[in-house]
């Protein structure tokens, strides 16, 4: 099946496992909120490749944020709305999603940029930067070095471009890495602003 016959990539497939495994984890969840701090109290954040919410846009539903999710794999979204019924949620690929025809202080992506086609990241993070409002804040995982391996879960290709050509393509969307992150899980994370 391509891509273009499963807008999740995957993860409808791997939804239950999912939905199972990351109801139990809490790795990130200090990044993020630390992360947060950044923004006014109760922002609009994007949550891009929400899944179905556990744990980012849990943490920051429950820390005042008013958090609009986008996922492709229709269970996901469906977990996403039985859990959040008061967040908006759309079950749109990112490659195409309108996400919800605004723009948001915050937007996060965490999990989901190396799952991507490199010419799919690219373009994804152009989209990002056009929706982040002026003073808006991004937060995205992807390892700092480069390299690709094979996502345990879905069993298709990852690839991390590498710190050096995030930086060059945060620049080339109006966006400037502020600060990076490693959670307890060894994740890198990426923290950039409007300029």
């Amino acid at each position: 099946m391509t891509s273009s016959e499963d807008p999740s990539n995957g993860w409808e497939a791997a939804a239950a496992h999912l939905i199972a495994s990351r109801g139990r984890s809490r790795i990130g969840i200090s990044t993020l909120r630390e992360w947060a701090r950044g923004l006014p109290a109760g922002s609009s954040i994007l949550d891009v490749g929400c899944g179905s919410g556990v744990p980012v846009s849990e943490t920051l539903i429950r820390d005042g944020f008013q958090v609009f999710g986008v996922d492709a794999s229709p269970s996901l979204v469906n977990a996403f709305r039985l859990r959040f019924p008061e967040a908006a949620v759309a079950c749109e690929a990112v490659e195409t999603s309108a996400f919800f025809g605004r723009t948001f202080p915050g937007i996060v992506a965490i999990g989901l940029i190396f799952l991507l086609p490199a010419d799919t990241q690219r373009g994804l993070i152009r989209r990002l930067g056009s929706v982040l409002s002026p003073d808006g804040q991004l937060l995205f995982t992807s390892p700092a070095q480069r390299c690709t391996w094979r996502d345990i879960t879905t069993g298709r290709p990852s690839v991390s471009l590498g710190a050096d050509a995030y930086g060059a393509l945060l620049s080339e969307a109006g966006l400037k890495v502020t600060s990076n992150y490693i959670d307890e899980g060894e994740n890198y994370y990426y923290a950039a602003a409007r300029l």
